[in-house]
């Protein structure tokens, strides 16, 4: 018999496959079908604290007399965040009623300020854990990495004061020491890693002459930027659950992430192509797997070819195609 149950940030998941943050978790209906299809737990669409600062500025922005009023910019801002905190709130009470798999909040933050303070209100409205999402673009050339990575810890702990659930942090993949961000925030008690968030990023539209946003859903060749680091981090840093994010479109890639040792995978992009049924397909192919391979439990497997059980770690650590170069050198100077 199969067992695909598995623990992640002290959560019980019927299995490790969860729908990460996007508009694929943004009602109760569809967080329902989620369910129904067979996933281990849901990332709430993220509650986004540039959105709400960018509502507040330009309703501010369209009556001038706003400008000139400090009491009506505060009570607009008051009213904007309010709002936005109280539809996010009703959502998680809803879908804590209607399903019965673990219920995670997600916040986008890009400050510590005492925006975070309503984390707390999170808690108290049933969730059974929180994702940070955070992406700070280092634009500042006079801060140095070091003040940046401090950004993030600031982000962390602002929060961690404030509940008592579980709280993962999802970054990027653009750290000086990857390795040093993540002993940093498990020393400060982080109960998870998410590898990596996917952000906008621009592009340029040659014809129109303008900047415009680059392709939003993830591609199956992304899984290449997580799978390293899930591999070596999963092994370095102990106590700390890892969740993989980012190019996971079928079960064969759900499976890698798992054997590099990721606790959870998370999936968004190919369940918008291929709807949701895509999250039943993955768990049987993950399943089939199993069986051909004769596990048991996702336990017996996972984390079998991380960084510090394979024979050569250095595998993990390699960043040039020398070997794939010198064996088709000649094709290439044809």
């Amino acid at each position: 018999m199969i067992n695909l149950e598995t623990t992640y940030m002290g959560l019980q998941l019927k299995n490790p496959l969860i729908v990460s943050s996007s508009g694929l978790t943004n009602s109760v209906r569809k967080i329902k079908i989620i369910e129904e299809k067979g996933a281990g737990a849901v990332v709430l669409k993220s509650l986004f604290e540039e959105q709400i600062r960018n509502e507040t500025k330009n309703l501010i922005g369209k009556d001038p007399a706003n400008r000139s009023y400090p009491e009506a910019e505060d009570y607009i801002n008051t009213y904007i965040k309010g709002n936005s905190i109280s539809n996010y709130l009703t959502l998680i009470k809803e879908a804590k009623e209607a399903v019965s798999i673990p219920v995670i909040a997600s916040i986008n933050c890009i400050s510590s300020s005492d925006w975070t303070s309503f984390a707390k209100e999170i808690e108290k409205a049933g969730a059974d854990a929180i994702e940070l999402n955070a992406f700070i673009v280092p634009n500042d050339r006079n801060m140095s990495s070091i003040e940046y990575e401090k950004l993030y810890f600031n982000i962390f702990n602002a929060v961690k004061k404030e509940v008592n659930i579980p709280i993962s942090m999802k970054i990027g993949i653009y750290f000086t020491n990857l390795f040093s961000v993540a002993d940093r925030l498990n020393a400060d008690g982080a109960d998870a890693l998410v590898l990596f968030n996917r952000f906008y990023e621009p592009d340029i539209d040659i014809e129109k002459m303008k900047i415009t946003s680059a392709e939003v859903l993830s591609s199956a060749s992304d899984i290449r930027k997580s799978l390293r680091w899930v591999g070596m981090l999963s092994d370095k840093i102990k106590g700390l659950d890892i969740s993989a994010s980012t190019g996971i479109h079928n079960g064969e890639a759900a499976i890698k992430q798992l054997l590099a040792g990721a606790t959870t995978v998370q999936i968004c992009s190919t369940v918008y192509e291929h709807g949701f049924d895509q999250i039943t397909t993955i768990l049987e192919d993950i399943t089939k797997w199993m069986v051909r391979k004769e596990f048991k439990t996702v336990g017996e497997f996972r984390g079998s070819l991380n960084y510090g059980s394979i024979e050569d770690p250095g595998l993990y650590e390699r960043a040039q195609f020398m070997k794939y170069f010198s064996n088709n050198e000649k094709d290439v100077l044809i």
